[in-house]
């Protein structure tokens, strides 16, 4: 089975393996993670965003670059994410730096979104105090109107962030909570694999 934790020594490899049997079980948004960062004071926040893409080069997401997660991961460039797949009962965590994606790529997945979505990226000042929900259809009814029926671009404080993990673990649920936990940590080029007590 390539979900094992014996079949590979390469984690990008076994995460593909993992998220593709999630989203053959769980019911809703089989990429759901939890992201992590710290604020100025060095408080943690999370809150759950969709992996958009990984690969041997990291873990991508978008968001507006405005919000909280924004400003926390521009002054400080360092998140981790949490994937738990109840229906699966596993969970794979990583950490690293995080950088923001190239222009090009932000575009790229901007245009594929709903419209409304990209509608919605220019109408909401993400994080930040709302006077009421009137407010935010208002803002939605204004921008609809501003492009009527053409394109909607992507807008300067909307893009992407790539997480480059230099740590991944992987973890299954065993009987009698005697759990599987095997973490992965950056070695030059390869990946160093060291199991670890539940």
């Amino acid at each position: 089975m390539t979900s094992d934790f014996s079949a590979t020594s390469d984690p990008i490899q076994l995460f593909g393996a993992w998220l593709t049997e999630a989203a053959a079980f769980e019911p809703n948004d089989p990429n759901a993670m939890v992201l992590a960062t710290v604020d100025a004071d060095g408080l943690p926040n999370a809150r759950t965003v969709l992996l958009k893409g990984h690969g041997p080069d990291g873990f991508v997401f978008f968001t507006n670059t405005e919000s909280d997660k924004g400003v926390e991961l521009a002054a400080n460039p360092r998140a981790a994410l949490c994937f738990y797949w109840k229906s699966l009962s596993r969970q794979v965590r990583l950490r690293g730096p995080v950088a923001p994606v190239a222009a090009a790529e932000a575009d790229a997945y901007f245009a594929s979104r709903p419209r409304g979505a990209r509608i919605g990226a220019w109408a909401s000042k993400q994080s930040r105090p709302l006077d009421s929900r009137e407010a935010l259809e208002k803002a939605v009814a204004d921008y609809n109107v501003r492009f009527g029926d053409g394109d909607v671009p992507r807008p300067g404080h909307w893009s992407g962030y790539r997480l480059i993990p230099v740590e991944i673990e992987f973890w299954r649920s065993g009987e009698f909570r005697l759990h599987d936990r095997v973490r992965f940590t950056r070695d030059g080029e390869g990946w160093a694999r060291t199991r670890l007590f539940p």
